[in-house]
């Protein structure tokens, strides 16, 4: 047993390529094995397939391990990318660009880079000692939760591609359109003033020759931090979504989510905000809303307000914003996010 533990602890740093390989092999095979898996798990249960209970076990066996696989695997390969991006070189390719541009760059950046909410008062400051404009820093900050490597690739296994790009497309546009408004509002006074105090620092970072078997290590970490951080959310979400799949009538949520009620666009942001989850959390719900008649574009905006304007995050905030300048991020935001909605019940 000590043998086997201190092969699989070694083979990364001697062979990190051919260990690379193996592993994608062995993760896909695991992804095929789970639908018939849970089915299989299922049948041995005293109870129907098909009754209520049946098919919400079904759901939270089949989704469980699906969503945990997805994370790790995500996690791990977005471990590697996010070995070249550490905070200090995001600060030097954002600061001294113009804004336009510059919100492009920082929105993408956000997808690309591994910082949430948490994160937000240490890259805030750290933006505003670079000289990153503040509607760029914005840009950022709103992308950096909502369009990142765990949304897209949950969204893309539980729903497929297009519901992927469409949700990247969203998030990316609000998160560029809410910076350069901020940009246009010129609202630097609304900074806190030990912020607006502080020294300006110049922005530089000098890349370092990294081994793969060192970004392989970063992506060991990177599951380590993340997937030990929020699996409690995942099954707590998998079992909301578990109980709403198998018990709630498909005509009562598509009631008061569906596209013929105007107002379940602002009534899913409403309570998406004072809601404490992230993508890994909350996706698992959006899935069986969808499955149980809720519009699209009224789940991708219950969605897009978890994640981007959760309380906790504006707590944070607040220590370095004032709370003009936090409402009207929560305003623009909010608008951004509506907007999305309304248009994709519209359209689709």
């Amino acid at each position: 047993m000590n043998t086997l533990s201190s092969t699989l602890t070694t083979w990364p740093k001697r062979q990190p390529l051919l260990f690379l390989i193996v592993a994608v092999a062995v993760w896909l095979g695991l992804y095929q094995l789970l639908l018939p898996l849970s089915e299989a798990l299922v049948a041995q249960l005293p109870l129907e397939r098909s009754s209520h209970l049946g098919g919400a076990l079904q759901f939270f066996i089949y989704d469980t391990p699906k969503v945990l696989l997805l994370l790790t695997g995500v996690v791990f390969v977005m471990g590697l990318v996010n070995s070249y991006f550490t905070p200090e070189r995001t600060r030097a390719l954002l600061a001294g660009r113009s804004e336009g541009l510059a919100n492009v760059m920082a929105a993408s950046l956000g997808i690309v880079t591994p910082f949430c909410s948490c994160s937000a008062v240490p890259l805030f400051i750290g933006f505003v000692q670079a000289g990153v404009p503040l509607g760029v820093t914005f840009s950022f900050l709103i992308s950096a939760p909502m369009v990142n490597e765990v949304a897209l690739t949950l969204l893309f296994g539980l729903f497929g591609w297009q519901v992927a790009l469409l949700y990247l497309g969203l998030g990316l546009s609000v998160a560029m359109v809410a910076g350069w408004t901020f940009g246009r509002l010129k609202m630097e006074a609304h900074l806190e003033d030990w912020v607006r105090d502080m020294p300006r620092q110049t922005a530089n970072f000098e890349a370092n020759e990294v081994l793969l078997a060192e970004r392989l290590e970063a992506g060991f970490a990177a599951v380590r931090q993340i997937v030990g951080k929020v699996w409690p959310y995942i099954l707590v979400g998998i079992a909301i979504g578990a109980g709403i799949h198998g018990y709630v009538p498909q005509d009562f949520m598509a009631s008061f989510m569906g596209k013929e009620a105007w107002w379940s666009v602002p009534l899913a942001v409403l309570i998406g905000v004072p809601m404490y989850s992230n993508a890994a959390g909350v996706i698992p719900i959006v899935q069986a809303l969808l499955a149980k008649g809720a519009a699209l574009g009224t789940v991708l905006a219950f969605m897009m307000s978890v994640i981007a304007l959760s309380l906790p995050e504006m707590i944070i905030l607040r220590k370095v914003l004032k709370v003009r300048l936090i409402a009207t991020f929560v305003g623009v935001v909010a608008s951004g996010i509506l907007l999305v909605g309304w248009v994709f019940n519209a359209v689709l």
